[in-house]
């Protein structure tokens, strides 16, 4: 941390910042240089691909390894995902992820009848509260000049973006071509992700086996397609045998009607649900594969991508329109909107260009409920930079 002399600007907190300023003899309050925002995704620009979540080298390791595997002819044993059956322990995290998802979408809306959303008509950019900040980080072609946003009021959907993905019967069967582009539903990713994982939806079957299938010199053998028809029938699709379950969580729309008095209880328990729906998706993302195009936000939830032409990101001529996919994570599978840190806001204080290095950020959930009264935990405090006091406008100057 680089300390730094200062007017009697900041106010220090911490007892070790106190008992080092006494040392010195003299009251200096002291600041952190280092921006919190480090530790957020960075905002790409157009030629820029995502960074890669494992490395080229281990990736190359890897597919040096399989190479030499396939040369070898011999039947290889392969453990649950891959070899088309379920991993049972994760079958009850797929089922907490899904109805944590459906709380939290009704206390987000609820939510939002008291606390205003905004958006950028031009940009991404959402803020969470009145008034709307003014910070200029509006840089699109037809914004203003001196880079202020457009304001808008918001929604849901700016909150908690829906990320779409093709809805796969198999999930080991070959990918979706351009042809079927139209015939394949697309469904929210994280629902693929939790029906893929053991969830059962009625309105949307998935192909359950009885049978692992085996790897033999690179090639995937099924043996449930040698069983005849009145065999395979009933065998490799599973009955709903969750359904009521699924029923109770979602399709009844309980959790529209909350049993709480106040707006502070729908913050609480939303916080919870996001917090739930967060690890169980990073469980279950470690052993079932998403996909992610390392150009655009396309996401595939399998072990890999669709071949549906239809990037249209940096050099999409030299892939005809295929996307470069890679291993996703957390932040592209939930699209997570990361807002500006109101630290007061039932002061109406307007945040402004000249103290945006002051200023923190959260998710646009975390920060909605947080603006409410919810707890908000240990693992953004970093990101809040409640440690920081924001000086006046009239004392910025004095700031060294």
């Amino acid at each position: 941390m680089i300390h730094r002399r200062v007017t009697s600007v900041l106010n220090l907190r911490g007892n070790a910042i106190l008992s080092t300023v006494k040392e010195l003899g003299s009251v200096v309050p002291f600041y952190s240089t280092v921006s919190a925002m480090e530790t957020l995704p960075r905002k790409l620009k157009k030629a820029e691909k995502k960074p890669w979540v494992t490395s080229v080298n281990e990736l190359k390791r890897r597919a040096r390894f399989e190479k030499q595997e396939r040369r070898v002819v011999r039947e290889v044993a392969l453990r649950p995902p891959e070899n088309g059956l379920l991993v049972e322990k994760l079958i009850p995290v797929a089922h907490r992820v899904l109805a944590s998802r459906a709380q939290l979408l009704a206390c987000v809306s609820r939510i939002s009848e008291e606390i205003p959303i905004y958006f950028c008509s031009l940009c991404t950019e959402v803020h969470v509260g009145h008034p709307p900040h003014k910070i200029r980080t509006c840089d699109v072609s037809g914004s203003q000049k001196n880079k202020e946003h457009t304001w808008q009021r918001g929604g849901v959907d700016h909150v908690l973006p829906v990320v779409q993905s093709f809805h796969l019967y198999d999930r080991l069967g070959r990918a979706v071509s351009h042809n079927e582009r139209l015939e394949v539903d697309r469904i929210p990713a994280l629902v693929e992700l939790c029906i893929q994982a053991g969830v059962d939806l009625p309105e949307y079957p998935t192909r359950r086996r009885k049978f692992p299938i085996y790897r033999v010199a690179g090639k995937l053998i099924d043996f449930e397609k040698r069983f005849t028809k009145d065999d395979l029938f009933g065998k490799d699709v599973e009955t709903f045998r969750s359904r009521e379950t699924i029923k109770k969580h979602i399709g009844d729309g309980n959790y529209l009607n909350l049993p709480y008095d106040d707006i502070k209880g729908f913050a609480m328990r939303g916080m919870e649900a996001w917090e739930t729906m967060r690890t169980g998706t990073i469980q279950l993302m470690k052993t079932y594969g998403v996909q992610t195009c390392g150009y655009c936000p396309e996401l595939q939830v399998g072990p890999k991508g669709h071949r549906v032409r239809q990037c249209q990101a940096f050099k999409h001529q030299m892939r005809d329109g295929q996307h470069a996919w890679q291993e996703a994570t957390i932040d592209d599978l939930l699209s997570t909107v990361y807002v500006w840190h109101v630290q007061n806001p039932h002061a109406g204080d307007i945040l402004v260009d000249s103290m945006k290095r002051y200023y923190g950020k959260l998710p646009a959930v975390v920060e909605l409920f947080s603006q409410v009264g919810a707890q908000v935990g240990d693992d953004y405090y970093h990101m809040m930079r409640d440690d920081v006091v924001v000086p006046g406008r009239d004392e910025e100057k004095l700031v060294v």
